[in-house]
């Protein structure tokens, strides 16, 4: 399952980052961020629930890069 989510970040260094940080989280099968449309879109392994993976994606963002948001 994929979804899409909107983000807040300021480069594309930071950008960089959050998609790394999102795809090292457990339950998640791929992430890609789009700096420019400032979306971020996750791929989630097969029996995850989403919204629980993304609070530890959210985490993980933010201890990357603390002035980020992944609008849930």
């Amino acid at each position: 399952m994929k979804k899409t989510y909107k983000i807040e970040v300021d480069c594309a260094n930071c950008a960089n980052k959050m998609e790394e940080a999102a795809r090292k989280t457990p339950g998640v099968k791929n992430a890609t961020v789009n700096f420019m449309m400032l979306k971020m879109i996750v791929e989630f392994e097969e029996g995850q629930d989403p919204k629980t993976v993304m609070q530890e994606v959210r985490k993980n963002c933010k201890r990357v890069e603390d002035d980020c948001e992944v609008f849930l």
